[in-house]
């Protein structure tokens, strides 16, 4: 079969490997000049398997109301007169029940440890290099109601395999030594050693060559106009150039791997997909010689602040942003993750030429992405993975192309499919 990818992102290339090594002809399209250079561009760098409780939780409510009207909040809730905002919110509000919250959770656990899996066969048969680091991600703590939740989140964790040590404020210094330094008044940790961090663009981008390598095709620049669809299945792609100039590109399958822009497609065939972008911001800090620099990721679980040492930089990404598709930013913005990372890690690198990045989050109201078959019978959706989705893509793309091939996936989809959305 001839399938056809929308988008070049982690979630796209990853789809066009797994499709190619599967037999089929790939072909690639995006309306960047290249792969990674939206959300996958500069995330967090965290593969976090030990983090799959989603934002929808039954202590979410509350903590919102409190953070109402703070600029240094975790989350940020700009008013839009856009009715799919608000009716996101409502089945956010419904996703926090407890029963359907541990469902959502189960159900990212799963993908997160299938998705590890895949992550290091694939690492392991291609050799990539991307600033890897396999020594786990450390959660840390700032009172006694943080480290009460520790005990049942180790506990579910476990259940699915995942190990996950809890540590006192010692410990967490041992396992690592640049908090020593710290005065940001930590009590304790949650370390999960297993997790790993990384560039995930710098690994998009190196995929992407090796499949091209095997022969999947990239078309960029191309701007999707619509899908043409007859008989309930889709037959072609419409795409327009930079020059004006337009093309049909007919297909025998097409994956959506838009991200944010995934249900703006969808919704000119009728289809409506549970997905709002969240903007997530994310700070580049070289390290230039500092010694104290921290040598693991870890997440500040009081602001959700994560760091991950990538190389000679430091990533700091935190917020959850919700204003539509605007991707502006000021210096403003980052001034308290600045701060924090800063009190964190005092030493910890060239604070004073941090770059500083915006990007959009796909995010689905339940946390979960949404994959697979859609109302259209040869199109397939790999969309919605949030603020994790280093985390799940690779998993969620192996299912993909699994599903075009007619191959039963690996694990349970229950859950993660667009009937469960």
């Amino acid at each position: 079969m001839h399938v056809l990818v929308l988008g070049a992102g982690l979630s796209g290339v990853a789809s066009a490997w797994y499709l190619r090594q599967a037999g089929h002809e790939v072909t690639v399209i995006d309306r960047q000049p290249g792969v990674a250079l939206e959300t996958s561009f500069a995330n967090g760098g965290q593969v976090s398997v030990s983090h799959p409780e989603p934002w929808a939780n039954p202590r979410a409510p509350a903590q919102i109301l409190r953070w109402l009207g703070r600029e240094d909040a975790p989350l940020l809730f700009r008013p839009r007169a856009d009715w799919r905002q608000w009716a996101w919110g409502l089945r956010f509000l419904a996703e926090c029940l407890p029963g359907r919250s541990l469902r959502n959770a189960e159900a990212v656990a799963r993908l997160a440890v299938f998705s590890l899996a895949c992550l290091r066969d694939l690492r392991d048969s291609t050799q990539m290099t991307y600033d890897r680091l396999d020594r786990g991600i450390l959660h840390l703590f700032f009172d006694a109601g943080e480290m009460a939740e520790a005990g049942p989140r180790a506990a579910f964790l476990r259940r699915f395999g995942i190990r996950a040590d809890i540590l006192d404020a010692r410990g967490c210094t041992e396992v690592e030594p640049a908090l020593a330094a710290s005065g940001s008044g930590f009590v304790g940790g949650l370390y999960a050693p297993e997790d790993e961090s990384g560039d995930a663009c710098a690994f998009t981008r190196q995929l992407a060559a090796r499949g091209g390598n095997l022969g999947v095709a990239f078309r960029f620049d191309r701007r999707i106009e619509s899908l043409e669809v007859r008989g309930g299945r889709v037959d072609a792609v419409h795409l327009s150039a930079p020059d004006g100039t337009r093309e049909r590109l007919a297909g025998d399958a097409f994956v959506i791997a838009l991200g944010s822009h995934g249900p703006l497609l969808l919704r000119r065939l009728g289809e409506h997909l549970p997905i709002y972008p969240v903007k997530g911001y994310a700070m580049t800090i070289p390290v230039e010689g500092h010694h104290v620099a921290p040598s693991l990721p870890g997440v500040d679980e009081k602001y959700l602040i994560a760091w991950s040492r990538l190389g000679d930089r430091l990533r700091v990404s935190a917020t959850a942003e919700f204003s539509g598709f605007d991707k502006s930013h000021s210096e403003r913005d980052f001034s308290h993750m600045l701060s924090t990372i800063q009190r964190l890690f005092p030493e910890g690198g060239a604070y004073d030429k941090a770059s500083r990045w915006a990007g959009l989050r796909p995010m689905t109201p339940k946390g979960t992405p949404i994959l697979g078959n859609s109302p259209k019978r040869n199109l397939y959706l790999n969309v919605g993975h949030g603020h994790i989705g280093w985390t799940m893509s690779m998993g969620s793309a192996r299912i993909v192309a699994d599903l075009v091939t007619g191959r039963t996936p690996a694990i349970d989809l229950n859950g993660l499919t667009l009937d469960a959305a």
